[in-house]
This record gives structure tokens, sequence and C-alpha cells, in this order.
């Protein structure tokens, strides 16, 4: 899913969500306020037994779809630290090799770091962010590759055992990180989701029609703090591509590389 597509679908789906729900509570008052349903109104005391079962599925999908959310936003930013502290390990790992050979190392060292962080930052509209950059991926190349031409001389031999799990180490956090991205919940959850917020928005408003107030404030507040919530859920869901982001612990990334000299 790219940027353009998956930023704008909390947006869309929480516009469409609130406008929906308006449109059937309007359409469940006008048709309570037909002549012939009006007279069974008086008769539909049960009903409302049947109502809460919908609005009670409604609340339990929302909180379930938003405790999951919240759930793997949480694990998104530790995984990001994690991928922090595999990052500053294999760094000081070069220290093990001599001296001559440390800069052949930290030059595409910085490289993938500079490159991890533009990647986490990027605004381009067209970049696939579940999938790993070119950029990124070419430096993870070069640094890997210069850490082995450093570890099969002699005189590197002795950083062997300890720069190159370093590496495999580091660059299995940043996937790690990356594989996270693709973790939601099946769309027929938010389908789900959808069709029950509009199934109790109709019969909301099919409730109400007994009286001769439409009660507009009611209507829009529910509408809108449905609405919102969705919109949040989905926000959390990608989190690198919308208002809610992950910048607290990508910060830590940024901090690390001003350290690299």
């Amino acid at each position: 899913m790219r940027i353009w597509q998956a930023g704008a679908l909390a947006i869309i789906a929480a516009v469409m969500l609130f406008g929906g729900m308006l449109a059937f509570q309007e359409l469940g008052w006008r048709y309570g306020r037909r002549p012939e349903v009006v007279t069974e109104h008086a008769k539909r005391e049960g009903s409302g037994l049947m109502d809460n079962a919908i609005f009670g599925l409604l609340g339990l999908l929302i909180g379930f779809t938003f405790s999951g959310a919240t759930s793997r936003f949480d694990q998104r930013r530790l995984l990001v630290g994690k991928e922090v502290n595999a990052i500053g390990t294999a760094w000081q790992r070069i220290d093990a090799l001599p001296s001559q050979l440390q800069d052949s190392v930290r030059i595409p060292f910085r490289r993938y770091v500079d490159a991890l962080v533009v990647s986490y930052n990027s605004t381009t509209l067209t970049r696939d962010v579940l999938r790993e950059p070119p950029a990124v991926a070419q430096a993870q190349q070069d640094t890997w590759t210069s850490a082995v031409r450093a570890c099969v001389t002699k005189e590197g031999d002795v950083a062997r055992m300890l720069l190159l799990p370093g590496l495999n180490d580091m660059f299995g956090a940043v996937e790690e990180e990356r594989f996270a991205r693709r973790v939601h919940p099946p769309l027929v959850i938010f389908v789900m989701l959808g069709l029950t917020a509009l199934a109790a928005a109709l019969l909301a408003g099919f409730a109400i029609a007994a009286t001769d107030n439409r009660d507009w404030i009611h209507r829009i507040g529910v509408a809108a703090v449905i609405s919102l919530a969705v919109y949040i859920i989905f926000e959390m869901e990608y989190p690198r591509l919308g208002l809610i982001r992950v910048s607290d612990a990508d910060q830590a990334l940024v901090d690390l590389r001003s350290t690299m000299k």
C-alpha cells in the first residue's frame, strides 16, 4: 500500500463513515415517521433488546480493533528500540578491527544508517514503506561486503566472530521492524465495523422517530465520535503514513547517528 493511498485511507474512511451514519440515521428516522409505522412504535417495547445487541456489537468491534491497533503501535516502537540497540552494538564492534581497516567499514555503515533515517522520514508519495527501499538495500550490501572484505584479511580475522554476527543481528532487527508494518487485522474486521456502525445508525434513527425532535446534536455527536475512533484506529495501524507516527522512537536512531564520527 503506497503512502498516498494509506495516508488518505484513514481520512476517507472516517469521512465516509461519518456521512454514512448521518444518512442512515436520517433514513431510519424518515421510515419511523411514516404514518403506518408511527402507530406501531407503542408496540415496540421488546425491540430495544435487539437494538442493544447491535450497539453492543459495535462497541465490541471498536474496542477490539482499537486495542489491537494500540498494541501493534507499541510493539513497533519497541522494535525500533531493538533496532537502534542492534545498530549501536554493531557500530561498536567495528572497533575490533585494526585501525587501518575501520574506515572501510564505518563509511558504508554511516551511509546505511543515513538511508534508514531518510526512509523513515520520507514523504515521497510513490514510495512503498512496506518494502526495503533500494537505497537501504544497496547500503546494506555495501556495508556487508566491506565488513567481509575486512574480516577475511589476516589483520581483521580477530574481529570476524564479533563484527559479522553483529551486522547480521542489525539487519535482522531492521527487517523485523519493517515486517511488523505488514501485521494488521483482516480486512473483513474493518468491513464488519463499518457495516455495524451503519446498522446502529439506522436503528438509532428509527428509535428516535417516535418523538418530533430530530436531535441533531446527538446525531452529529455520535457519528463524529465513532468516525473519530475509526480514524485513530487506521492512523495507529499505519503509524508511518499519517499524523500518528513513531517519530519519538525514530529520534533515537537520529541521536545514535549523530554519535557516529
